[in-house]
Order: C-alpha cells, then sequence, then structure tokens
C-alpha cells in the first residue's frame, strides 16, 4: 500500500446506508433533541421554566455571539488602533480625557468604551472613569496578538464570501495566500526578502508566547544539537538559547528568511552558536548533525503528501537516538474544538494550503514516516500549541 494512501480521506464503506438506516437509541434519542430546540413552542417554555431558563439563556447567548462575533472583533481592532489599551496601561482616564487622546467626538468615544466594557476590554473605575479590562491587561501582555489582531483583516476580506471561498479553485489567489508568498509561489526559493519580511515578522512576533509553552512543556537539557526546519527569523531558537546555554543550534528556511535568522543571530551574540541555511525543506536536503529537531508551527501550512515528505526529511537527518519536536495548534484540543477546526480551518482554506490535524491523525503520520514512541505532550494553553514528541 502506497504511503498517501495510508493517509488518505476516510473512505466510503460498505453498508454505510443500512447502518443509516437502522438508527441506533443514541441516533434517535439525538433526532428528539434536535427536534425539541428547533420548535418556537419547546423554545417558549424552556425560556419560562426555571430549571430550563439558565440553559435557554445560555445557548440564546452562545447564539447571538456566533452572530455578531465580527462585531466584537472590529471593536477590537478600533482599540488596539486607537492604542486604548496603551493609554490605559497609564493608569485610569476620564472619558473626556479618553476622547481627546483618542481623537474621537465624545459621543463616538463613549460608545466604544461602552463596548469595550461590555467585552472585558475595559472597566468602569468610577462615573465616567476607565480603566484596563481583564482581558485588554491580558493582549497588553502579549504583543503577537495584538499584531494577529491587524493582520486579520486579511482573512476578513477573504470571509467576506464563504461559500466562495470554500468554492473556489485550487491555486485561486487570496488576500491570505498573497501575504503568506510561500503558500503560492512554486519557485519559494526564490523570494526575495522584501517577499518574506512581512510574514516573518507577524511569525517573529506571535512566537515567544508559543515557544515558552514548548520549553515549559518539554525539557532539553539531554540533547547537544537543536535544528528547527521552517524556523523563519530564529525566534524560538533564541528562547532556546537563553534557557539552554550549552545547546548548539541549527536553522532551515527559505534563503531570504534564512538571512534575516543569521542576522538576528549576530545582532543577539549567536554567530558564533547558532548557524542558518537556506533552502526549501520540500526539495533540498535538510542540515545533519541535529539529534533533537523542531517542527513549530509548521505541518499544519501543508497537505498530507507535502507533510509527508517534511516529516520523512527530519526522519532522514536524525540519528538512531534522535528525537523530534512538533508543536502547533491541533484539531480537537479538549476546551478549545473551535481554534482547530473553524478558525484554523477557514484560515488554512483562505491561505490555500493545509488543514488543521489532530493528534491521532499526526502520529499516524509520523509512523509512517518512519518515527517510533511517539507521544503527546501536555501544554499549559492548549488552544495555541499542541505538542508531540517522536523518537527515532
Amino acid at each position: 500500500m502506497r504511503e498517501t494512501d495510508r493517509l488518505g480521506p476516510h473512505r466510503h464503506r460498505a453498508g454505510s446506508e443500512s447502518l443509516l438506516s437502522r438508527p441506533s437509541l443514541r441516533d434517535r434519542a439525538l433526532a428528539l433533541r434536535d427536534r425539541l430546540l428547533a420548535s418556537p413552542q419547546f423554545q417558549r417554555w424552556a425560556a419560562a421554566f426555571p430549571l430550563t431558563r439558565p440553559v435557554a439563556r445560555r445557548r440564546a447567548r452562545d447564539l447571538f455571539d456566533l452572530c455578531a462575533g465580527f462585531v466584537y472583533s472590529q471593536v477590537l481592532l478600533a482599540c488596539v488602533r486607537l492604542g486604548l489599551f496603551d493609554m490605559l496601561r497609564e493608569g485610569p482616564r476620564t472619558a473626556s480625557e479618553l476622547s481627546s487622546r483618542l481623537s474621537l467626538p465624545e459621543e463616538a468615544a463613549a460608545r466604544l468604551l461602552a463596548a469595550a466594557v461590555s467585552l472585558r476590554l475595559v472597566e468602569r473605575r468610577g462615573e465616567e472613569i476607565y480603566g484596563l479590562g481583564a482581558l485588554g491587561a491580558a493582549l497588553l501582555g502579549n504583543p503577537g496578538v495584538a499584531a494577529m489582531i491587524e493582520h486579520h483583516r486579511l482573512l476578513y476580506a477573504d470571509l467576506q464570501d464563504p461559500l466562495a471561498l470554500l468554492r473556489r479553485s485550487s491555486g485561486s489567489a487570496t488576500e491570505l495566500s498573497r501575504y503568506w508568498a510561500y503558500a503560492s509561489d512554486e519557485s519559494r526559493e526564490s523570494l526575495s526578502e522584501d517577499e518574506v519580511a512581512a510574514y516573518s515578522a507577524l511569525m517573529s512576533v506571535s512566537q515567544p508566547l508559543v515557544a515558552n509553552e514548548i520549553l515549559d512543556a518539554c525539557p532539553l537539557a539531554g540533547y547537544r544539537c537543536l535544528l528547527d526546519v521552517g524556523g523563519g527569523e530564529g525566534t524560538f531558537l533564541l528562547a532556546v538559547a537563553h534557557r539552554y546555554p550549552h545547546l548548539q543550534l541549527m536553522l532551515f528556511d527559505l534563503p531570504a528568511v534564512a538571512g534575516r535568522a543569521k542576522a538576528r543571530f549576530a545582532a543577539s551574540g549567536l554567530a558564533q552558536r547558532a548557524t542558518a541555511t537556506g533552502g526549501d525543506f520540500l526539495a533540498d536536503a535538510l542540515p545533519e548533525g541535529a539529534d533533537l529537531v523542531s517542527l513549530v508551527r509548521v505541518v499544519h501550512d501543508h497537505d498530507d503528501r507535502s507533510a509527508l515528505t517534511l516529516l520523512s526529511a527530519v526522519r532522514r537527518v536524525l540519528p538512531a537516538d534522535g528525537t523530534l519536536l512538533l508543536a502547533e495548534p491541533m484539531s480537537g484540543a479538549r476546551g478549545a474544538e473551535p481554534i482547530g477546526d473553524a478558525y484554523f480551518g477557514f484560515y488554512l482554506l483562505a491561505m490555500g494550503r493545509g488543514r488543521p490535524r489532530t493528534p491521532q491523525r499526526l502520529s499516524e503520520m509520523l509512523r509512517v514516516a518512519g518515527f517510533s514512541n511517539i507521544r503527546r505532550v501536555n501544554t499549559r494553553m492548549p488552544l495555541t500549541t499542541g505538542l508531540i514528541v517522536a523518537r527515532t
């Protein structure tokens, strides 16, 4: 059996029609639930009955939030672009003072502040006095989040017509595919520094949170050399260098990106300890000599065939006792299911390549590529970083 066959989508099973024609007890129970929830009479009864009222209200709120989510995100974007959270970092401000500093009419400022309070971005500290809310303060501690908020204007443009996006032909350009230049350019190695600068900077500013999640979950003290494939400007390796002074560091990415990483290593005093090599990991051999390889937010950017090509290339350059760290948002993360399947599912669709995968799917791909002793490692924030460790 070919490797791609083993990784292909689930095939139609003979007799599936007969299975559907014999609903189980669970199927019948769910059908009854669906009829009840779709009934206006039941909805009115549930909203009135004391025991079901909290559930009915919560469901109504959840459904409304799905409808209004874009509006919420635009309130957040307005706050970020106006620098509201940075102003409130200095301390609480009156509505009048904020109106002046935001260059907004008082009525418009009041409307924005009320919206931000409702979203817990800002909170009232007194009559007409505002300070940071819990979410606004948390955002200040994660500058990568603010960068992603600005970046999402491209995603929203591609999602103006979600049906057109779902039906678009493979290879047709989108705002995101133009932004992520390597996603649509067949000659990736020829990309210039100008073409990779924007997305490399975005990845770099959003990387520290992910890097800390990985390093907090997986100690690296027992290794001697780490190769970060698709490592961008080297942000992950800089975090590793700080925690593990003994590790030798190597990075592999497209030539223009590797050049940016090399300059960063030199500026950080790591020129003697960290190297950056340019190439296309889907076509060129990876550097040898590392006993640890990391793939951080790389595999989910690729279809199964390309991902398997990459995993197999990593397996070839690792020694007999080598280790792979595979870190990325994963489908099905408990408590964060919409992050993997709704957000990343459609983000990668707009980007034009890749898909979110479950840990089970990734483990299967790793076995096909020749890895063994594959285990999932828990991280503190699985909604942003899932982690799998595999041995050769």
